[in-house]
């Protein structure tokens, strides 16, 4: 691959390891509002495989209505939103989700990135969700990403796939797009999205997915989002923790 002159980095699945965090709000959602745990971590996972499924709160919804009979009232999405926030937030009483989230590169890796290219954040996390994570594991430290690195969130326009918040980063960064471009993400929207901007998709396993393959001798390629990624045109699938990036450019 080329020399990268920039750098875009999801934040779900990539920095933060979200499997009991946004995936199990998902989960419990669903959950409340079907009165059963029919929604699965698989059935969640087949569906950020299909993509389109950016936003956690209209994924939480149409996986109810998926499983909700005919007849049924169905919750509104602000019901679903509020009772979601909740389970991720926490409350006076219980601790939120939010809480059991953890960094998956290491501090020394994410610290080395800024010398290969100026990095950005793309996320489909609300702007608060997204400074809290960097603000809670130091990442907007001078001697990691740093206090001025750039972030795209929910609110700035159009989720991905769509090609917005790419092109978005790469204004705040003020590069053009194109090839020397590299958006990491863990979904298939990530790469579309990349791919639509003129830009450069690297995939990564998230660590719950690329556990299950090693356990069956597999990388992290053949997982399923692994493969979704390839099939929309991701240049690579790495293992997760982000330790192969570097050796993309050398």
């Amino acid at each position: 691959m080329v020399q990268p002159v920039a750098i875009l980095l999801d934040m779900d699945g990539v920095l933060a390891e979200v499997s009991q965090s946004y995936r199990g709000a998902i989960l419990k959602t669903c959950a409340h509002f079907l009165n059963s745990d029919v929604v699965t971590s698989e059935l969640v996972s087949a569906a950020k495989a299909r993509g389109g499924c950016n936003n956690d709160w209209v994924l939480s919804l149409d996986l109810i209505k998926e499983h909700l009979p005919p007849s049924a009232t169905h919750p509104t999405l602000d019901d679903v939103t509020a009772k979601f926030e909740e389970i991720y937030q926490g409350t006076d009483d219980t601790p939120g989700l939010n809480c059991t989230e953890t960094l998956i590169p290491s501090q020394t890796l994410l610290s080395s990135l800024p010398s290969l290219a100026p990095v950005a954040i793309v996320t489909g996390r609300p702007r608060g969700d997204c400074m809290s994570f960097l603000n809670l594991h130091g990442l907007l430290s001078l001697s990691s990403l740093g206090p001025d690195v750039p972030c795209v969130c929910m609110e700035d326009g159009p989720a991905k796939p769509s090609a917005f918040p790419v092109l978005k980063a790469c204004e705040l960064l003020g590069v053009e797009p194109g090839e020397a471009v590299v958006m990491v993400g863990d979904t298939p929207d990530d790469i579309r999205a990349a791919i639509k901007a003129g830009c450069t998709g690297v995939g990564v396993a998230t660590p719950d997915e690329y556990r299950k393959a090693l356990e069956a001798g597999k990388g992290p390629e053949d997982t399923n989002l692994g493969k979704a990624m390839m099939d929309c045109g991701a240049k690579k699938v790495m293992k997760p923790g982000l330790d192969e990036l570097p050796d993309l450019f050398s």
